[in-house]
Parts: C-alpha cells; sequence; structure tokens
C-alpha cells in the first residue's frame, strides 16, 4: 500500500481511534509528454521569480496567502498545524445518518483508514457498531490546507473515509431545461413506459466491477504500439476534414426504437407531424385504350388534395357537362 498520507485519530464521544489514511483510487489515465512538433523534443516547465526571471529551486520556495495586491503573508507547515492542532490530527464525527439519505453527487473521494498502532480493538468495534445499526458517520477532516466534510463508510472489514462536497459547491439546476414530469412535449405514454421498464428488466444483472474497463486507453495503447510497428513514432495524424451531419427528423418514434431495443418487429408507425396529414399520394394513372386519338402522357405520382379539397373541382368538371346537355 505504501506509505500513508495522514495519520490522526478518528473521534467521537470519548472514544480515540488512532488511524492512518492511504489512497482508496488510483488514476489510469493515459500520461501524454507535451512534445515541440519541430524536433519532438520533451517540453518542460520551470519554476521562475517573477521579478528577476531567474529559476527558484524548491528549496528556496515558501507559500503565502495574498491579503492584498501583491502583499503577502508567508505560512510554513507549522503555522497550518498550529491554527488548529486539533482540526489537523482528528477526524471529529458529528453524527451518525442513515446512508441513502446523502444523494450521489455529494460524494468526492474515497480513503482507506487502517488502525494504527493500537488502535485494532476501537476500529472494530466502530465498524462492527456501524454495521449493525446500518449508518454512517458524519465528520470533518483537515487534509493539507482544506477542512472537508467527510462519510466513514463500512466496505467489508474496512472503514472508508470519502470525502464529501459541501452543499454551497453543489451548483444548482434552476438555469437547465430540465423537462418536469407534467411537461408537455415530455409527455411519456403508458406502453412507452412499460416497453422502456421491460428493457431494463431485460438488461438488469449483478454488479461485476471487474468486468469493466476502460476500452478507449486500450484502443489508444493498441494504436501507440501499431505505430511503434510500422515506425511511425514522429508521425502527425492530421484531421480529417468534416463531413456535415446527415439532417435528421426531429420526430422520434420512441415505440418503435424500443421495440427494435427490445428485438421486436416494430409496428406500422405513425406519420411523422412534419408532413401534413392533408396529402396523400395519388395512385398512377391507368392508360388509356387504344382508340383514343391523342396519345396517353405518362403521369407520375403526384400530391392530391383531400376530399374537402377535391369538391371545387368536380362541381367545375360537372359544369360543362350540363351545358353539353342543354
Amino acid at each position: 500500500m505504501g506509505r500513508s498520507l495522514w495519520k490522526g485519530a478518528i473521534s467521537f464521544g470519548l472514544v480515540h481511534i488512532p488511524v492512518e489514511m492511504h489512497p482508496a483510487v488510483s488514476d489510469n489515465a493515459l500520461d501524454l509528454t507535451m512534445l515541440d512538433r519541430r524536433d519532438f523534443s520533451p517540453v518542460g516547465f520551470k519554476r521562475y521569480n517573477k521579478g528577476n526571471n531567474k529559476e527558484v529551486v524548491w528549496d528556496d520556495i515558501v507559500k503565502g496567502y495574498e491579503y492584498s495586491d501583491g502583499e503577502y503573508v508567508v505560512l510554513s507547515e507549522e503555522d497550518l498545524r498550529r491554527a488548529n492542532p486539533e482540526a489537523t490530527g482528528t477526524i471529529d464525527i458529528l453524527a451518525f445518518i442513515d446512508a441513502e439519505t446523502v444523494p450521489l453527487l455529494y460524494y468526492e473521494q474515497p480513503y482507506y483508514l487502517a488502525p494504527g498502532k493500537g488502535g485494532d480493538k476501537v476500529y472494530a468495534l466502530l465498524r462492527e457498531t456501524l454495521k449493525k445499526v446500518g449508518k454512517i458517520g458524519i465528520a470533518t477532516v483537515v487534509i493539507r490546507v482544506k477542512q472537508h466534510l467527510a462519510a466513514l463508510v463500512c466496505e467489508g472489514d474496512t472503514i472508508v473515509l470519502n470525502t464529501l462536497r459541501y452543499s454551497d459547491e453543489i451548483r444548482p439546476t434552476d438555469e437547465l431545461k430540465i423537462p418536469t414530469a407534467r411537461s408537455k412535449t415530455a409527455a411519456i405514454s403508458d406502453k412507452e413506459l412499460k416497453m422502456a421498464m421491460a428493457l431494463v428488466e431485460g438488461m438488469s444483472e449483478d454488479w461485476k466491477p471487474e468486468q469493466y474497463h476502460d476500452t478507449y486507453r486500450e484502443d489508444i495503447l493498441a494504436l501507440v504500439a501499431k505505430k511503434v510497428k510500422a515506425k511511425q513514432t514522429k508521425t502527425i495524424t492530421m484531421p480529417d476534414k468534416e463531413k456535415a451531419p446527415a439532417a435528421k427528423s426531429n420526430v422520434i418514434d420512441l415505440v418503435a426504437l424500443l421495440q427494435q431495443s427490445l428485438g421486436k418487429k416494430p409496428g406500422k408507425a405513425s406519420a411523422p407531424v412534419e408532413e401534413s396529414e392533408d396529402e396523400e399520394e395519388a395512385p398512377a394513372a391507368k392508360p388509356r385504350k387504344a382508340a383514343s386519338k391523342t396519345p396517353s402522357r405518362a403521369k407520375a405520382p403526384a400530391k392530391v388534395a383531400t376530399k374537402a379539397a377535391a369538391k371545387p373541382a368536380a362541381k367545375a368538371k360537372a359544369a360543362p357537362a350540363r351545358r353539353k346537355a342543354a
């Protein structure tokens, strides 16, 4: 596991549990080095004095708080510790609450807590108590220069400290255009809901985290291996010309999509909203008899008006016929 990043104690009531904090997760993101495209040399950064532009070594660097423009108060590690010795060395449990009452949006970063020297028994006591009552502990802890809100959660035989976001760190959703349950633009039929529920039920399975992995990272590493094999180690792949996306209809036949997802044959879809329902395609005109002197002209299928629109045309044709009879 390596060295602990924090040592202190869990405190609640008169109970004092010495613990060590260790990172619970690792970041497997690709580590890409910045290169100068002219000669592919690595690009580095220097710490320099903005007053004289000279490089500064780590031993000469101190930290300060800018209390006004260009004016600083220098704060050493000892100053930060002395500001509140108890807060910097204690995970102070404030309350015990039901785990489901804390939204996932608040959870931030997990850390493993291991018992310190002589802390095995009280560590186990807290762990078993949390399991029996089905609660999590809400605590405060200072890590580096920030006091975090945290949740103490049991994960197997380990107590996990998961830092939480403060409520004022959660952005409101007021400016987002989220459809409500009563929104007319997002009205959902019972049929659509039942089919969606059937799809979810069909895709439900037990949580097996080991079956999920970063396939995009694997694809990038495969591309790297391919370029190394082809000796294209210093070849820059230029972006393709952007193609205009194909025009898509705004009408979504949700039932048809759900049926396809469920593996069923989609039924007859209703007419898209954009097309007018007052028009329908006329059948092709039948060829005239051979006795007719006027050669028949091939007529392409045309859009004809509805019955309501066709009545005036019928009356217009009937008028000459009446005159002839007269």
